[in-house]
This record gives C-alpha cells, sequence and structure tokens, in this order.
C-alpha cells in the first residue's frame, strides 16, 4: 500500500475506533460482534457522497428492501469520510456497504472476507459496458488556456491548483491521478495527492459535488469528479457525456450549493471510463442465508423498478443507481471482474 493509502487507511481506523462514525442512525442498536453469522440486525454503510440529505429517499428504499429480502432490521450508518466507510466494511462493524472499486479494494486488502456482491450492468444488461465517467473540469471562461493545437488537453494543469474528492475515490483520485501520472510520466504517484509537489495546492471536496464546488468558486484551477453524482446539478449544453471539450452548465433549478453558480459553465479536459462499484458484503460478518436472499431479490428485474432506487439520472433527486436502458440489472460479481482496478491502484 502507497503511504498516502496507508495514512488513510490507519486515520479510517482511529475514527472507527474513537467513535465517531458520523450519522449512524439515532435508534440503531450495537451491531453484531464482527464474524457473528446470526445477525439479528443488519448495518448498511454508505459513503459520504451517498450519506447526503438528498439521498434519504433512495438510502430509505435500499433499507426497506434489505428489510423484505431478510427480514432483518436494517440500520443504515452515513459517514462524512471514505475511509470511516471503509474500516466500517472492513471490522464487520457494518455487514453491508455502497461504494467505489477502490474503496472496496482498499476494505478487500484489510480484511479478505469483504467481497462484491452486486453490480450495475451495462446497457445492455451485462457486465459489458458496466462503467461511468471521470472528468477532470476547467472553468470555461478560462478552459482556452489548456487548448494545443486547437484540442483540450492535460498538458498545462501541473503547478495548478487541483480538487480531488477523497484520496479513496475511485473516480475522484484513483482514476484521475492514473491519468496524470502516465501523461507526465510520473515514477510515483504519491507527489500528485499533496500541494507543493506536482500541484501547488490539492484539496480534497469530500463529495463529488464538493470537489465541483470548490472548482465553482474558484478555490481550484481544476477538478475532478464524476459524471453521476453531478447529473442533478450540471446538464451538458454544448458537446456530449463522453467528448473532451464539452460545456457543463449548472442547472436553473440547482439546489444549494450549487444555487448560486447557476448558468455557470465547466469545460472538461478529460473522460475516462471507471468501473462500476460493487454492492459490497462482509461474509465473515453476515450469514450466507442473508446473502443468499439478498442477491436473489436483488437481482430480479422487478427490483430495478423499485421507487427511488433507479432513475435516468436526469431528475434533481439522486439515486443509488441510474439505470441507462431498460435491460438495466444487477448481477452477481466476484473479485475478479476488479482485475482492471487491482491493477490501477496497485493492489
Amino acid at each position: 500500500m502507497k503511504k498516502g493509502r496507508f495514512l488513510t487507511a490507519i486515520l479510517g481506523v482511529f475514527l472507527l475506533l474513537a467513535g465517531v462514525l458520523a450519522g449512524c442512525s439515532s435508534n440503531s442498536s450495537a451491531s453484531p460482534k464482527a464474524g457473528s453469522k446470526d445477525n439479528k440486525e443488519i448495518t448498511m454503510v454508505f459513503y459520504p457522497n451517498e450519506s447526503a440529505k438528498n439521498f434519504t429517499a433512495s438510502r430509505k428504499a435500499l433499507q426497506e428492501e434489505l428489510h423484505k429480502a431478510t427480514g432483518k432490521k436494517i440500520n443504515i450508518q452515513t459517514t462524512t469520510d471514505y475511509n470511516v466507510a471503509i474500516a466500517a466494511i472492513a471490522s464487520g462493524k457494518a455487514q453491508l456497504a455502497f461504494m467505489g472499486a477502490d474503496g472496496y479494494i482498499q476494505a478487500h486488502a484489510q480484511n479478505k472476507k469483504v467481497v462484491p456482491l452486486l453490480l450495475q450492468s451495462g446497457p445492455d444488461g451485462t457486465t459489458k459496458g458496466a462503467s461511468y465517467r471521470s472528468y477532470l473540469m476547467v472553468q470555461k471562461d478560462k478552459a482556452d488556456q489548456y487548448k494545443k493545437d486547437g484540442k483540450y488537453n492535460i498538458d498545462k494543469i501541473k503547478g495548478e491548483k487541483i480538487s480531488f474528492v477523497s484520496a479513496s475515490s475511485t473516480s475522484g483520485f484513483a482514476v484521475p491521478t492514473d491519468e496524470i501520472a502516465k501523461h507526465f510520466k510520473l515514477k510515483n504517484k504519491d507527489e500528485l495527492s499533496e500541494g507543493g509537489k506536482f500541484f501547488s495546492k490539492v484539496l480534497y471536496g469530500t463529495t463529488h459535488p464538493g470537489s465541483a464546488i470548490n472548482l465553482l468558486k474558484g478555490d481550484a484551477d481544476v477538478a475532478a469528479f464524476d459524471d453521476g453524482d453531478l447529473t442533478p446539478f450540471l446538464k451538458v449544453t454544448e458537446g456530449s457525456y463522453d467528448k473532451v471539450g464539452s460545456t457543463f452548465t449548472v442547472r436553473d433549478d440547482a439546489d444549494a450549493p450549487f444555487a448560486e453558480f447557476k448558468g455557470k459553465q465547466l469545460v472538461n479536459l478529460s473522460v475516462l471510463p471507471v468501473q462500476n462499484g460493487p454492492f459490497v458484503v462482509n461474509s465473515g460478518a453476515l450469514s450466507k442465508k442473508d446473502i443468499d436472499a439478498i442477491t436473489k431479490r436483488f437481482t430480479t428485474k422487478e427490483f430495478t423498478e423499485t421507487k427511488g432506487l433507479f432513475s435516468d439520472g436526469k431528475g434533481k433527486t439522486p439515486t443509488l443507481w441510474q439505470k441507462k436502458s431498460d435491460k438495466t440489472i444487477l448481477l452477481k460479481v466476484d473479485d475478479d471482474w476488479y482485475k482492471p482496478t487491482h491493477e490501477l491502484v496497485g493492489k
């Protein structure tokens, strides 16, 4: 594990042991001891982005579906730090987690019992195209300075102020830093994680919207974030979601904290595919009976019709999954499928 990732992982464990599992359900009782198979209650942990208030309805819908599948009381644990979520699922304090590929791999490295359970399919209902997009964006009124021979690229981002999401974010850190390291032929990606080395300043937005806000406010010159988490706030007004140099405009109906930036525009310097994140289980802390029951219910076509869980990504209220087509479904998945991300993050 790289030095920076090791330190952030230790921080996550420290926070967990310190009892600051932010946003835990107020009526939840103590979680079963790690490794217990006779769970009377099940705890589901979420990353900071999906812990936000605008995901409340989607979390509630998932809580209800988990209860229907298992008959158990489902506790929802929200967080304000990626590493707290990773530590919770790795330790067994939480038995289920909704996370990105990089975070899953970090949790799996801490505890091999943490395995991917389900994955949102690609548009054709298989694992083909089961991905989303990671962007590096700049403000539109400054975008021309990033052109070379009339095309946008990342040649001139060195020495600038950048915002990432979290050092544990796949699309908001691992994927864009891999691209930057390859583009500039860096031997050590760790120098991208803090200011004063490759970048003059490195910020972390904690969530994908938070990283975008750092850019909109002018605190960062460049920002990394994904497409799905920003669709309630940004829309493509020139180009397309998968084309470099496209213009993204803050929606007129965007809620806070984007409301004060209505009409402001951003341009993407890069578009990179990211493997869809898994629905994760700590198989040493949840019974096979419960795992099988969840898998059976969640992989049905009917499940994708659950109100609040799936959307087309065009509405103001975000959901945990976005349907790319009528064939979208959740599929069983294992660690082998995440080999590309394992190689990307070096685990």
